[in-house]
């Protein structure tokens, strides 16, 4: 029988493909193909084992019945044809065929008495179509037909009748009426033992076809056919044509079926069909075999219909399983999707995470509750950290502000005025515009802080400081240059401008009132780049004049003496008294 492959071998095999296929990189993917495979692999097994199961047993069952068909129907055809050989022994036995296969010996013809007595037995026997006496070579001495018709017997047919005790040839078409037909032969003797010829009949087959009938138990998909040892179809209970008689089966099958008697197989039958077969031998005919056979899809019929009851009721399930494992994958990947994505975001710098929790007790809900704690005291460490770095940013800016600020007038310190004054030299030559600087001194502050103390001293410079502030303006850089000395940096002004300046100064230096006594200033004023050109130079330039002011009696402004670019000397550095070209007197 061709072999299948079971409903078991080919789940696993689309199961195996599936996984090949598939991508098992998540959780709620891994979760579906081990409910599909937890479903898919037992009741695929359980269904394949039951089908081969199923199948061998109903094959098993409808091989017995075949065989028990081709039994009873070789039994049949048997008793058939016994009693047709009796009737040919009984009729070959009379006096009147032997008396004339003699004479025919000796004289060389018979009597015409002869055809009458084939004609009548024919008429008592109608499955008789023509009777004939045949001589020992085979030739026809008397008929019952109305025309003798010539007589192929087979090949070796008097050692047969010798041993047998008969002949049976082979089936054929007559095309004169139309039926199928046999002929059988039986030995006349002489009394002394000497064949002296044969009692041959031309037998309808239809009764041979109506036992065939008889005992076939399926007539839609069911056959039953008489063959011979060589293959060849003698009769059969669908009917007998010319195309079936001229059909044989393979000569490979034909072999199975004689070496497989009383057992079932599998095997194409003449209509080209799969069929299951069972075969059964003539009892009486050792040469001739009933095949009984049922073609597979009928026989099968019913473990397909479990099968695919079975296939529809896996597929069914996986469907369930498959929705039912899809929500179990959500339920359990859901919270771990919000749970990357949370991750994604805190990575990112997103702490603004707060995933929802679940009543419901779990390694998942315990997860998220641990991860909302993790976020949240990276929010508060955050916070921290920020209010950490916003102190930390105030008191760089006030480092930076005390670095360029003096602490007690709060007006730029000398590190601050000289980074200026170099910015500021750069800017006015690229610009090829000028800038002032001013120099002042408060007058006799030695002698004030002797007389009313420090502390008193420490206010005088304070308030020094914020006239500065007052009477300048805000591009203006107004610092301490150093003890009780003042500088300011004038961008952008030009002598007359700056002198302006210094006069507002000292006077309402001079109109303030300060602890004690009245306080002054000497102030001296240079250009750039007209006093000199670089910042050192004008800073010089200007503490020069400041001196002369001091040695021309204090509380006046003046000028520096010299222009950069002279051929006369450098101009004499700071401390250095040097006479002023204009001198502004007290009022």
């Amino acid at each position: 029988m061709t072999q299948r492959k079971s409903v078991a071998l080919q789940a696993v095999e689309q199961v195996t493909q599936y996984i090949a296929v598939a991508r098992l990189d998540s959780i709620k993917s891994r979760i579906l193909a081990l409910a599909l495979l937890g479903t898919l692999l037992p009741a695929g097994i359980t269904v394949g084992v039951a089908y081969v199961q199923n199948r061998r047993a109903l094959e098993a069952k409808i091989t017995q019945d075949l065989l028990s068909e081709s039994s009873q129907t070789g039994v049949a055809i048997s008793i058939w044809l016994k009693d047709r050989l009796y009737d040919l022994k009984v009729f070959a036995g009379s006096e009147e065929v032997s008396t004339n296969l003699a004479r025919y010996a000796t004289q060389g013809s018979a009597t015409p008495r002869l055809r009458e007595y084939l004609r009548s037995v024919h008429e008592r026997i109608p499955d008789f179509e023509e009777l004939m006496v045949l001589d020992p070579n085979g030739r026809v001495l008397a008929t019952s037909a109305e025309q003798a018709t010539p007589v192929t017997l087979p090949a070796n047919w008097q050692r047969t009748m010798r041993q047998e005790g008969q002949v049976i040839g082979n089936a054929y078409w007559n095309q004169k009426n139309g039926r199928g037909q046999l002929i059988v032969a039986v030995p006349v003797h002489r009394i002394d033992g000497r064949l002296l010829g044969a009692f041959a009949v031309e037998m309808n087959l239809a009764p041979v076809q109506k036992e065939l009938r008889g005992y076939q138990r399926d007539s839609v998909n069911g056959r039953i056919y008489l063959v011979d040892d060589s293959g060849s179809v003698v009769a059969s209970s669908a009917g007998i044509t010319p195309e079936l008689l001229n059909t044989s089966l393979r000569p490979s099958i034909a072999r199975r079926v004689r070496a497989q008697e009383s057992a079932g197989l599998s095997y194409w039958n003449f209509e080209g069909r799969e069929v299951l077969g069972a075969v059964k031998v003539v009892p009486l005919v050792p040469r001739w075999s009933v095949i009984s056979e049922l073609s597979q899809e009928s026989a099968f019929q019913q473990v397909r219909d479990f099968r695919n009851t079975a296939l529809m009721v896996i597929v069914g399930l996986l469907f369930v399983v498959a929705f039912t494992a899809y929500r179990l994958g959500l339920i359990i990947v859901r919270p771990l999707e919000r749970l990357a994505e949370g991750a994604a975001e805190v990575a990112m710098g997103g702490l603004d995470v707060d995933l929802p929790e679940t009543e419901k007790a779990g390694e998942v809900s315990a997860l998220t509750k641990v991860f909302n704690e993790m976020v949240a005291r990276l929010r508060q460490g955050r916070q921290e950290l920020a209010s950490v770095n916003e102190r930390l940013r105030a008191q760089n800016q006030e480092l930076e502000r005390l670095s360029v600020t003096d602490g007690l007038t709060g007006l730029s310190n000398h590190r601050a005025l000289m980074q200026r004054l170099n910015e500021e030299t750069m800017r006015s030559r690229r610009g090829k515009h000028s800038f002032a600087v001013i120099m002042s001194d408060v007058d006799n502050f030695k002698q004030y802080n002797d007389t009313f103390g420090h502390p008193e001293g420490d206010v005088v410079l304070k308030k020094v400081a914020g006239i500065l502030k007052e009477a300048t303006r805000t591009v203006d850089c107004a610092a301490r240059y150093g003890g009780e000395e003042f500088a300011i940096l004038l961008p952008e002004t030009d002598l007359a401008g700056a002198l302006e300046v210094a006069e507002r100064v000292r006077s309402r230096v001079e109109a303030a009132e300060f602890p004690g006594r009245k306080v002054t200033l000497s102030i001296g004023v240079a250009v750039y780049p007209k006093h000199g050109d670089t910042a050192a130079n004008v800073i010089g330039a200007a503490d020069a004049a400041l001196y002369v002011a001091k040695r021309g009696g204090r509380n006046q402004v003046a000028q520096a003496a010299k222009a950069a670019g002279d051929d006369e000397k450098k101009l004499p550095s700071a401390r250095a008294p040097r006479k002023s070209t204009a001198v502004r007197k007290k009022r």
